[in-house]
């Protein structure tokens, strides 16, 4: 078997992110994998994550927020380098992780038993996995992947790597990278890591939007809720994923980066972090108001969205004075 960290499935121990008490059990495919895939490695994901204060309205979508590849490169000396797949996948995935590089790959959450209840075979939805070991004779791998780390084998494992042969002549190659260390670089301990987080703050604040966003998403869910009051569960899914989820999800990532910074001892006042907790709170609240009103087709109450813009502008307003 080609492996990278010496971890075991039945034994491992997620990131307290992932643990008990998170108003998200789950934010994205892709943040979430790094995040286990870099506690893996035993290193606290929780300083990269000065990017979550960045995300916006993106048209139609909030921005699905990612790791930015520089922050990684700064605070834990590995890089992300996309993998260009010439040979069969499951082949690629071998050789990188025999190299000692995990490999980030999009796979059907469908063949993915820990997705067991929500798409385990019954739907097929594609999904970041960080890969830490794999046996191509054996037919099984060790991977990260939402809340945790996996393992899968036997008929799933040749269905999700297609290892006998493509479903379509037609079907593309996943979205492929691997990670690998930064050969004249030390990732950031202690002291230096906190100023090292610091410092990705500093660039990552330039990125806050200059209007705060809650006010077009309050005139795009108004728009919008007379039309999902005619379209099914699974449209509701969708929707509510592109949205509320990752805003939600990504501002109590926000607050618990925060939170980080001042048990480092970072003097900071805690309105910022407790205005993002309470977006993040009345965000879930409202996706279940929002489930209610589709079902019932009576109008959403969207007051609160006023409520939190206040808390997003002053939240923005004081980081932004303070750090960048």
């Amino acid at each position: 078997m080609a492996r990278v960290l010496d971890l075991d499935p039945a034994t491992y121990q997620a990131h307290a992110i992932h643990g008990p008490g998170r108003t998200w059990a789950e934010t994205n495919c892709y943040s979430d994998v790094i995040i286990e895939l870099l506690h893996g490695m035993g290193f606290e994901p929780v300083a990269a994550l000065a990017f979550t204060l960045t995300i916006d309205l993106d048209v139609d979508q909030w921005t699905f927020f990612k790791f930015h590849p520089a922050d990684v490169e700064d605070l834990y000396a590995l890089g992300i380098y996309e993998l260009a797949p010439w040979l069969p996948l499951a082949q690629h995935v071998e050789q990188h992780v025999a190299a000692g590089r995990p490999v980030l790959v999009e796979l059907d959450s469908f063949f993915l038993p820990d997705t067991a209840g929500t798409a385990y075979k019954l739907e097929h939805v594609k999904s970041t996995v960080a890969v830490n070991a794999i046996d191509l004779q054996a037919g099984s791998m060790d991977y990260f992947h939402n809340q945790g780390f996996h393992h899968v084998g036997g008929q799933d494992f040749a269905d999700v790597f297609q290892t006998g042969g493509l479903a379509h002549p037609r079907m593309l190659p996943p979205y492929i990278e691997f990670v690998k260390p930064l050969p004249r670089a030390q990732p950031l301990r202690g002291p230096a890591l906190v100023e090292g987080s610091l410092q990705v703050l500093k660039r990552q604040l330039r990125r806050v939007p200059p209007v705060c966003p809650f006010g077009p998403f309050a005139a795009k869910l108004q728009a919008d809720s007379g039309w999902l009051q005619t379209q099914d569960l699974a449209v509701f899914h969708a929707y509510s994923f592109a949205t509320l989820r990752q805003y939600g999800a990504c501002f109590e990532l926000a607050a618990t980066y925060l939170q980080w910074l001042e048990d480092q001892g970072v003097q900071l006042s805690p309105a910022p972090r407790l205005a993002l907790t309470d977006i993040s709170t009345r965000t879930k609240a409202l996706q279940f108001k929002l489930a209610r009103s589709m079902m019932r087709k009576r109008p959403l109450d969207l007051s609160s969205l006023g409520e939190l813009a206040q808390g997003w502008d002053a939240a923005m307003d004081e980081l932004v004075r303070r750090f960048a």
